[in-house]
């Protein structure tokens, strides 16, 4: 349940006319998503043996404080402060203030204008099309806008893990971590996460039509030797339309993204997701193209799925497949780098706020690709979450959602 905070109680004490006090609102919210299952990994490309274990998995729990307030004349200024919930006691997520969608706005008749940190166009429409999934092991961000190579390069003076090397810097291991919070895991700035030190845009809905935009400034350019010169920025645009009484749904980003894999040449994408409810049965869709300019020349990606669900009672069957065709391209030094991912599952629906799960998910990935769920457990070593090259990943599982 949605907790507004005690805003008229404490506007009172405060002698606030009431009517300043009807004009705003704040409350506390999110969301717990977990699960318990047992995770296999197969035999690696070099060997590795498998290993099958029991997990209990978070899958991007996070809570947050949100505020909104009338300014007259059609106007809402708005804040949103939100983190992670990291409920597994061995994880190595640390509780950071503000790690995901957080922003400051106003909102009025020509839009929603806000500056922060908040996740892309382009992953918004995942939105539009990821409604196969139970729980959370599923296409998005593993299979579908997982095929980035900027992760942990989102400049090229820095990186966001230690002992990397940016790509196409002639900087090595030991190379400056861009922001602790980044270092950490907490943003990152690929086709399918959230974009920090930004600009957003939002249209009003129109005909049922919306568009989207973000600008990652280039706070990070420098011009210290010519190496390392950089100006990495970021465009992100979408247009998406709902229709035919909210069956149909569809939505295309293009994104732009200068300095992130190579200085003095820029990365690029499209994508185009939707879906339609039968009624029956809602069938969603998805496809991604990415041109990365890496150091040995341009290196395309393909990615695409599908997803449906069924009703069934006050619950639904759900099931996506989703596969990552092998990059190409002169910058590509190795072959066999392809995934396929598909899940089912039975989601009951207890509540609007209240969902468990049972299902299977599997990741089989080629002798050189290496995809996995954000959230999986430990690998073969005991303690890295990325599988080694050519190794299946899979579960059987049993989630629980709540919302708040």
């Amino acid at each position: 349940m949605q907790k507004k905070l005690l805003t008229v109680a404490v506007a009172g004490a405060l002698a606030v006319p009431a009517i300043a006090v009807a004009q705003s609102t704040t409350e506390v919210y999110g969301t717990v998503n977990m699960a318990f299952g047992q995770f296999r990994y197969t035999e690696s490309t070099s060997g590795l043996p498998s290993v099958s274990k029991f997990d209990v998995a978070n899958g991007a729990s996070n809570y947050g404080v949100r505020s909104r307030e009338n300014l007259g004349g059609g106007l809402a200024g708005w804040i949103q402060i939100e983190q992670n919930a990291p409920l597994e006691r061995s994880s190595n997520q640390a509780i950071k203030p503000a790690s995901r969608n957080s922003a400051i706005g106003i909102q009025g008749g020509f839009g929603n204008i806000f500056l922060g940190q908040w996740t892309t166009p382009w992953a918004d429409l995942d939105a539009l099309w990821g409604i196969g999934t139970v729980g959370f092991w599923g296409p998005v961000t593993s299979i579908i806008g997982r095929r980035e190579t900027t992760g942990t390069a989102p400049n090229a003076n820095c990186v966001n893990a230690e002992g990397t090397t940016p790509g196409g810097s002639s900087l090595g291991a030991g190379t400056p971590i861009c922001d602790a919070l980044e270092g950490g895991g907490g943003v990152g700035h690929a086709f399918w996460r959230r974009v920090s030190n930004a600009v957003f845009y939002q249209s009003p809905v129109m005909a049922g039509v919306q568009g989207k935009l973000a600008y990652q400034t280039n706070e990070g350019k420098s011009t210290a030797n010519a190496t390392t010169n950089a100006d990495a920025s970021l465009w992100s645009v979408s247009v998406q339309w709902a229709g035919m009484g909210g069956r149909a749904r569809v939505g295309a980003a293009y994104d732009r993204h200068k300095d992130f894999t190579t200085i003095g040449q820029t990365d690029t994408g499209f994508s185009v997701k939707g879906g339609w409810n039968f009624g029956v049965i809602d069938v969603g869709a998805a496809l991604e193209a990415m041109k990365y300019n890496a150091a040995g020349g341009e290196v395309k990606a393909r990615q695409y799925g599908v997803a449906l669900a069924v009703p069934v009672g006050p619950g639904s069957i759900r099931a996506s497949w989703s596969k990552a065709k092998d990059l190409n391209g002169p910058g590509i030094a190795i072959t066999d780098t392809g995934a396929t991912q598909y899940n089912l599952g039975y989601e009951h629906r207890f509540s609007k706020r209240t969902n468990v799960g049972i299902g299977y998910a599997k990741i089989t990935n080629k002798t050189n690709a290496q995809f996995t769920w954000t959230g999986a457990p430990p690998t073969q070593d005991g303690s890295s979450n990325t599988p080694p090259v050519g190794t299946d990943v899979s579960t059987f599982f049993v989630s629980m959602t709540h919302r708040f």
